[in-house]
């Protein structure tokens, strides 16, 4: 039988340095093959590589064959037709793939009307269908909403229904439930797996979950430097590693915990913090619908050297809660910081005190300039804040950043896009902590991370807020890593506080029905045969 998709001697270079070799593999009809590795491997390079979507520089070599036809030797217009059509593809940082100018109707819309000639009304009453298909709550208010407006799980997963739009023949879905709770993970993998036997697609799974593959995949490539280090059989592999690097891989999860806290005044507290957002109108002479409440008045406190977890599905408020805090949204309710009042502060006087209060946000593409290298990113903030710092210091401060979240003094002078999900998400905490704040808030730091680099970055954590007292509010729907760093923690559903507590007491003996589904979902099982 032919393989839907095989690969043999794939080779990929920057301006000649490899950064992928002589990968081979094959994916048939009806299956899933996991691609893992840690960050940096060349997993996202393989994918866009297979696509013809590097940048000029890349060159590739090998043979790429899609259901017989040659991939090397198909023009422009051929290529437009087969991405998109043939082939879907979920890419890892849905605010960077979605238009910002563009509603995510009129996105979907786009490529059903391109690829199936279809007609505005029925494209749009498709493109409802699709994010239905996707389990989006409120599909039909998202239709008309920006994406700046969605979660980071809301986008995933418009990403997911345009990649499903034309059903393709092969998905390769990029780190697909990296910005998802544990429950929409499985929710989303087992649509993709309903979809890709529905339709008989296969489908290219790439991820640092290892979790996840367990349950989900049939057979795992696992790459090592831009090469492969073992394949085969799930059960093979997870259960009979031939190489010490997959066995590492395996045994890599998050453990410890972070030091007690001492009994101390508060460094933040917030009371009947609330967000909400109004509604547009429907039509001119139409009263405008009732606002969004995002956020429902809650009241948290966090000490010196504390970390606070909060956890929920997305669209819970998580992130909502975390932009209030920082100022970045309107809100009601009082915010205060050591003994300065936020919530009574604007502009210049406000600003000031930036460099008290810092944040690493969900996607650190997004958040990073494009047109700076890493140097000016990471020491802009230094020459704002601390104006009398020479040269020469606010150099030694940012090498000796860089050392502390696991990168090389080399990479200063490189630019965003020349690293991987992972290696950005590293270059932004030290943005963040190079300015020595007081609280440090963690919106998804580890979810672009694969579970080695997790380890080291929890442990950087940990070592700064021992050493420096640091109070962490930390964003997760990832529970392991929660366990492991926080003292207390808030379970948001519904932009509503519904359980919160000590972390073990919590994590032990649940109260709230969503708490314990939360928990339940995130437990190792053995994986789904497929």
């Amino acid at each position: 039988m032919t393989p839907l998709l095989s690969v043999e001697g794939l080779s990929i270079a920057f301006d000649g340095v490899p950064v992928v070799e002589d990968l081979s593999l094959g994916l048939n009809v009806g299956e899933t093959l996991a691609l893992v590795g840690e960050s940096g491997s060349g997993k996202s390079v393989t994918a866009l590589g297979l696509l013809n979507l590097l940048p000029p520089n890349a060159r590739v070599q090998g043979a790429r064959a899609l259901e017989g036809t040659d991939l090397a030797r198909l023009s422009r217009n051929q290529w437009n037709a087969v991405r998109g059509g043939r082939v879907g593809f979920v890419f890892q940082e849905p605010m960077t793939s979605l238009n910002p100018l563009h509603k995510i109707g009129k996105q979907i819309v786009e490529t059903l009307r391109l690829h199936q000639g279809l007609s505005a009304s029925a494209a749009r009453a498709r493109a409802l269908a699709l994010l239905q298909r996707v389990k989006l709550p409120r599909a039909g208010e998202l239709l008309d909403a920006w994406p700046h407006q969605l979660s980071g799980g809301q986008r995933q997963r418009v990403m997911i229904a345009m990649a499903i739009a034309n059903n393709p023949r092969l998905l390769i879905a990029d780190e697909p439930t990296t910005a998802l709770d544990v429950s929409v993970q499985q929710d989303i993998l087992a649509l993709l797996r309903e979809l890709r036997d529905e339709y008989g697609m296969g489908l290219l799974f790439i991820t640092h979950d290892l979790n996840l593959v367990r349950r989900h995949a049939d057979r795992v490539c696992v790459m090592r430097a831009g090469r492969v280090e073992e394949t085969g059989a799930v059960d093979d592999v997870f259960y009979a590693p031939q190489t010490a690097y997959t066995r590492a891989l395996l045994a890599a999860e998050p453990d410890g915990r972070p030091e007690p806290v001492a009994n101390a005044a508060p460094l933040l507290t917030a009371r009947q913090l609330a967000v909400s957002f109004s509604r547009p109108r429907r039509g001119l002479f139409r009263p405008a619908p009732p606002a969004f409440e995002a956020l429902k008045p809650l009241d948290l406190r966090l000490r010196p050297g504390e970390t606070l977890g909060i956890v929920g599905e997305s669209g819970s408020g998580k992130t909502t809660l975390a932009s209030a805090i920082m100022r970045l949204v309107a809100s009601r309710g009082e915010v205060t910081l050591g003994e300065d009042r936020l919530d009574r502060l604007k502009g210049a006087s406000l600003r000031r005190r930036r460099h008290r209060l810092q944040m690493v946000f969900q996607d650190p593409y997004g958040a990073l300039s494009p047109r700076m290298p890493v140097f000016d990113i990471i020491s802009e903030g230094l020459r704002f804040h601390f104006p009398d710092l020479g040269e020469q210091a606010v150099r030694e401060r940012v090498h000796q950043t860089l050392e502390d979240v696991g990168l090389p003094q080399s990479v200063a002078a490189r630019y965003p896009h020349e690293f991987s999900g992972g290696q950005r998400q590293r270059i932004a905490v030290a943005r963040a902590i190079v300015l020595e704040p007081e609280l440090l808030v963690l919106d998804e730091p580890t979810s672009a991370l694969d579970r080695q680099v997790q380890k080291q970055l929890i442990e950087l954590l940990r070592r700064l807020q021992a050493e420096r007292g640091l109070g962490y509010l930390f964003i997760s729907h990832d529970l392991a890593v929660v366990r492991a760093m926080a003292h207390r923690v808030i379970v948001l559903k519904d932009g509503d506080v519904v359980e919160q507590g000590e972390c073990e007491a919590l994590f032990d003996a649940p109260r709230h029905p969503y708490t314990r589904r939360l928990i339940e979902a995130a437990k190792p099982e053995q994986r789904t045969r497929v």
